[in-house]
C-alpha cells in the first residue's frame, strides 16, 4: 500500500497555512510535508501536527533567494556560512517535528564557468547535512528540478543525482525523486524508480504538463503507482501539485490510488 503525504505549500492554498493541517486530515491524509515551514514557530508547528494527529515527513532547508529567481544557497561558494546557519535552523525545527527527511535544494548556477566550483560546494554541503542529520535519524535528501521551470538549476536529471550519491557514498544521503520534474526532462520515470528505489529517500509527484493533480496531464499514474508499489521503495509519496478545480474534485485520485 502506498503512503501519501499532502504538500501544504501547494495544496489547500485557499486556506491559511495554519488551517491546511486540518484540511489535510479531513481529506484523508495521515502525513504532510511543507516546502519551508519557517513562518510558523516550531512549537506551534508541533502542536498543529499533534492536534490533527499528522506526521510531518519532509521539509526543505531554507534556500535564500532561490524561489525569487536567485541562485539559492546550497551550491553558492560565497554562502557556505549562510548554509550552515540554515542547516542549524532546520535541525532546530527537526527536534520539534521529527521529520523522516530534510531536503537540501541544490540551487542555480548562472555562470557556466563557475559550475564545477558550485558543484563541489554543493557536495560539501550535502556531506555536512548528511553527517548532521544522521544522529537524529533523519535522511538527507536532495532533488533535481527541470530547467524549463527553473533555468540554470544545478541538478536536473536522475543520472546527475545518482552520480552524486555514488560519488559521496554517504549512508545517510538519498535522492528525492520528483516525478513531475523528471518527466518534464524526458526521463523514463518508471524505469528509474524500479532500478534505483533503494537510493530514493522521498518521492513527489504532479502530472505533466501543468503540474496539476493526477489525471490532468499525460502521465499514467495508475501504472506508475503500481510501479512504485512493486518496487523496493518504502517511503512516502508527496502530493506536490497545483490543484486544478475545487478541493473535493482534485483529490479524487487519492480514492483510486490503492487497489
Amino acid at each position: 500500500m502506498l503512503k501519501f503525504s499532502a504538500n501544504l505549500s501547494l495544496l489547500f492554498t485557499e486556506i491559511e497555512l495554519i488551517g491546511r493541517f486540518k484540511a489535510a486530515k479531513q481529506s484523508g491524509f495521515s502525513a504532510v510535508e511543507i516546502q519551508f515551514p519557517f513562518s510558523i514557530h516550531p512549537e506551534i508547528l508541533a502542536a498543529l501536527l499533534a492536534e490533527q494527529q499528522l506526521k510531518l515527513v519532509l521539509f526543505n532547508v531554507a534556500a535564500d533567494d532561490l524561489m525569487q529567481g536567485g541562485e539559492g544557497l546550497a551550491c553558492v561558494p560565497e554562502k557556505k556560512a549562510q548554509f550552515e546557519e540554515a542547516l542549524a535552523q532546520a535541525v532546530a525545527y527537526a527536534h520539534y517535528v521529527k521529520p523522516e527527511a530534510i531536503n537540501i535544494l541544490p540551487g542555480c548556477c548562472f555562470d557556466k564557468r563557475q559550475k564545477s566550483h558550485y558543484l563541489e560546494t554543493f557536495k560539501e554541503n550535502l556531506l555536512l547535512a548528511a553527517d548532521t542529520l544522521a544522529p537524529l535519524g533523519i535522511k538527507a535528501v536532495f532533488e533535481a528540478i527541470n530547467t524549463y521551470d527553473m533555468p540554470g538549476f544545478m541538478i536536473h536529471s536522475g543520472k546527475q543525482m545518482l552520480n552524486i550519491v555514488k560519488q559521496l557514498k554517504h549512508p545517510n544521503l538519498f535522492m528525492q525523486y520528483d516525478i513531475y520534474h523528471m518527466h518534464r526532462m524526458g526521463e523514463n520515470v518508471a524505469s528509474f524508480i524500479t532500478r534505483h528505489a533503494d537510493k530514493i529517500g522521498h518521492i513527489q509527484f504532479a502530472d505533466c504538463p501543468g503540474r496539476g493533480q493526477p489525471g490532468t496531464g499525460e502521465i499514467d499514474f495508475g501504472s506508475l503507482f503500481d510501479v512504485i508499489r512493486q518496487s523496493n521503495y518504502k517511503g512516502w509519496c508527496g502530493a506536490e501539485y497545483k490543484p486544478v478545480g475545487k478541493m473535493e474534485k482534485h483529490l479524487t485520485w487519492l480514492e483510486l490510488s490503492d487497489p
